[in-house]
């Protein structure tokens, strides 16, 4: 009879081990689940901050290469004219 109480005693006791040790690990989870969240939120402002750098750099070629397109369209036109004049 008084193995029982004792059995009982041991089996709470190898209970409450090995939910100790689940709770463990679903903490350490959860703190991996934040780090990842965060390190994700900082990817996703790089992503941004990236693409607005390229848009930004893009745009500027754009402007320059409209205006080496006017440029030129200058200069053929003042060549076309001179070799008009020379006819």
């Amino acid at each position: 009879m008084e193995q029982a109480p004792q059995l009982m005693v041991l089996f709470g006791s190898l209970i409450s081990l090995l939910l100790s040790v689940v709770a463990y690990f679903i903490k350490q989870l959860h703190t991996d689940f934040k780090r990842m969240e965060k390190d994700l939120v900082e990817v996703k402002t790089m992503a941004l901050l990236i693409k607005t750098e390229f848009k930004s750099s893009s745009d500027l070629l754009n402007q320059k290469v409209d205006y080496l397109e006017h440029r030129i369209q200058k200069l053929e036109l003042s060549i076309f004219k001179n070799h008009e004049h020379e006819k």
